[in-house]
């Protein structure tokens, strides 16, 4: 390591330098690899709640209003020049939202009507209608929203944050992960640590039965016996740690290891919804057939962050509405509208929403077009040159919309940005500099945004 860091700052005084740093902080990472860090910039949000609606939410049909769609329905629609979806054939017809749209609270959001809760926490939502991502298919566009590369491979946003910061809560992970029961396309390397050390993984949650297998030891196990066997295994994985020292693998199950003994304290209550009052309960919606599995993800995201968890990310999927869109997003809003409305309300009650953002977004938006004509099966394509995303609290500029799209919401005309440029943006609300939350893998310094991107200012207060 000596060798290493002599050769590095011979290097001269700007990459040189650039990279002693950087491996200086690692060496300090690797002895406490999730103790809390300041980031390079006061921040204005210390925790991250990450709502991913895997699958496409189509923001013609909830918060990005065409009323020019209504003209134009089942008018022959040409795509010339762009990508096209594996589901995409014959001809294709304009097609008008079945949703009615109003607007909300002082900031006159639009949202589609039947958004009937989270309409009345409007003010605290800034909405992004100029993103946009590379990919047309959903595995790879997955990979881009969470982890910056299309191709998979890379650490997931929860992972470069917690590398960056660390976490408040020694006891529990630094990046949970709360899926459904079937993974989201691209599987769990969605909020994979990539090339990062292992302790910056994601670590899932399980939709149902007991959160987290093997919580509890076996009977006749005592916590003193536990004890004595994980100093001994530590004794002999450190011996074999100092002999192969480049097995940084090692010294993350050892980390692993210690965690999971300490959970088994921490874990219990922070996941137990039982001393909730039953009016938290029913804000939720949990009890509720439609919103129950929802609403219990977003108050143990409350409970987590509440707890020093630093990234918490839910998923909700399904929203690949090709056909029956009326139906399928209707069902959809339904299941989380109530849910997320209590998260922002809760987390505000709490004093939490300062210093909490949330993010609410899919891998892509939809198209205005679909290729079923009459009847009401009325859906759309995948479309990665326009999407909507909503931020709230966390220094985010509430009670705006920030850039548009077209008249019929085929793609971003205003405030446009790549999806890198929103990654950076994020980390900056979280006090970290893209250009210089780096780690040096395969010959070269790597960063979420990939080669770098730029602030969106009008999306921060």
């Amino acid at each position: 390591m000596n060798d290493r860091r002599q050769f590095l700052y011979g290097m001269g005084a700007s990459l040189g330098s650039i990279a002693l740093t950087s491996l200086l902080a690692e060496e300090q990472q690797a002895k406490a690899p999730l103790a809390p860090r300041d980031g390079h910039f006061p921040a204005k949000a210390t925790n991250c709640i990450f709502l991913m609606m895997e699958g496409g939410p189509s923001h013609i049909d909830t918060f990005d209003p065409k009323p020019a769609l209504r003209d134009l329905h089942l008018q022959e629609f040409v795509r010339a020049g762009e990508q096209k979806s594996a589901m995409e054939s014959g001809k294709r017809y304009y097609v008008q939202s079945p949703f009615q749209f109003s607007q909300h609270g002082e900031s006159g959001a639009d949202m589609a009507d039947n958004w009937t809760h989270l309409a009345e926490v409007a003010d605290e939502l800034c909405f992004f209608r100029g993103c946009q991502v590379d990919s047309v298919n959903h595995p790879t566009a997955m990979y881009q929203m969470n982890c910056g590369n299309r191709f998979g491979g890379d650490p997931g946003v929860g992972a470069w944050v917690t590398y960056g910061l660390g976490s408040m809560n020694q006891d529990l992970p630094g990046f949970i992960v709360l899926p459904e029961v079937s993974y989201p396309q691209g599987g769990a390397a969605n909020w994979s640590n990539g090339y990062l050390p292992a302790f910056y993984q994601g670590t899932p949650l399980r939709p149902t039965g007991s959160p987290i297998l093997d919580l509890q030891p076996p009977s006749g196990v005592t916590p003193k016996r536990q004890r004595r066997n994980l100093d001994l295994l530590a004794t002999m994985n450190q011996r074999h740690a100092e002999q192969h020292p480049q097995h940084d693998e090692l010294t993350a199950r050892l980390e692993n290891y210690e965690l999971a003994y300490r959970m088994q304290t921490e874990v219990p209550d922070a996941i137990d919804l039982s001393g909730e009052s039953r009016q938290t309960l029913e804000m939720y919606g949990i009890g509720n057939d439609a919103t129950d599995g929802f609403g219990r993800k977003c108050l143990l995201a409350r409970k987590m962050v509440e707890k020093g968890v630093r990234f918490v990310q839910l998923y909700k999927g399904t929203w690949d509405s090709h056909d029956y869109i009326e139906r399928a997003h209707g069902n959809l809003v339904r299941s989380v509208d109530r849910p997320i409305a209590a998260l922002i309300t809760d987390l505000k009650q709490r004093g939490l929403l300062d210093n909490t953002l949330l993010v609410w977004c899919g891998e892509f938006g939809r198209t205005p077009d679909n290729g079923i004509r009459g009847g009401t099966a009325y859906g759309r394509d995948h479309n990665p040159n326009a999407m909507t995303i909503w931020m709230a609290g966390g220094g985010c500029n509430a009670g705006h919309t920030i850039g548009a799209t077209d008249e019929t919401g085929m793609t971003a005309v205003e405030e446009v940005h790549h999806v890198r440029d929103f990654h950076v943006t994020l980390l900056r609300l979280l006090g970290l500099d893209d250009n210089k939350l780096t780690y040096y893998h395969a010959g070269r310094f790597k960063q979420l945004s990939q080669f770098g991107g730029k602030v969106i200012a009008p999306l921060i207060a």
